[in-house]
């Protein structure tokens, strides 16, 4: 069970989502949500990533675009309004949203070990460009790790941002959003930094992890999270002291 928490930002206090382990404490995991905000799907990855160990921070990152923008997308329509409400937001505010959040884990008691960032789709490229920034702010400070299911930006990112950070990229070969000719050039490129790694899965489209969404693939969405799992176990619970 979640609770609410205000994380500070420069464009006043915005809304997060707090999911913390069975033992009160463990390193840190910011989870950037997809174009639908924090649905359910989200919430059950973050519970599944709080079952590992981890305290993990969802914001809302829709919280800019005023009164109702955190709902929920749901419904026939909600590829449309997902797209739509994500081109709305500031991107450059969502990525200092993302690094506001990445600092409220790390200023937390409850932390240790290290701190990493997930995202999906759209938070998928966030996460990638927060990881970035925050590289960029202070090179002594990375995330401990990385984790990225089909960023939907990233083909607009990687030739411009460096991520030193040990890094996970998820992509399916029948990707509807991203061909197989992007994502290869994306693998070129992202395997040139340090400690980095791309998972393709035959087969599977956009949002195979979803399993509210009817590009779910069942198989992929199994292996890409143990995968995940054993990432984020090496790099975050090993890397005591490196995120305070």
């Amino acid at each position: 069970m979640s609770e609410t928490v205000l994380i500070p930002t420069d464009g006043g206090a915005m809304p997060a989502h707090l999911w913390l382990p069975a033992s009160g404490t463990g390193p840190g995991v910011a989870l950037m949500q997809e174009i639908f905000g924090i649905s359910g799907y989200i919430e059950r990855r973050a519970r599944h990533l709080a079952d590992l160990g981890y305290v993990v921070l969802a914001p809302e990152i829709y919280w800019r675009l005023g009164p109702g923008a955190t709902a929920p997308i749901e419904g026939p329509d909600a590829l449309q309004e997902g797209v739509a409400r994500s081109g709305a937001v500031d991107w450059d505010a969502a990525v200092a949203d993302g690094a506001a959040t990445v600092q409220s884990l790390r200023d937390r008691e409850d932390v240790t070990g290290g701190v990493g960032l997930v995202g999906f789709c759209f938070g998928g490229g966030l996460a990638f460009a927060v990881a970035a920034a925050l590289e960029t702010q202070d090179p002594a400070q990375p995330v401990d790790a990385l984790v990225s299911y089909y960023g939907s930006a990233l083909p607009g990112l990687v030739e411009h941002h460096r991520v030193g950070a040990p890094s996970l990229h998820h992509f399916g070969l029948a990707d509807d959003f991203i061909p197989v000719e992007t994502v290869r050039r994306i693998e070129a490129t992202l395997t040139l930094q340090p400690e980095t790694a791309i998972m393709t899965y035959a087969g599977a489209n956009h949002a195979f992890d979803n399993g509210d969404m009817p590009w779910f693939h069942a198989q992929a969405s199994e292996l890409a999270w143990s995968r995940t799992a054993h990432f984020l176990a090496d790099r975050l619970q090993k890397s005591t002291g490196a995120s305070s």
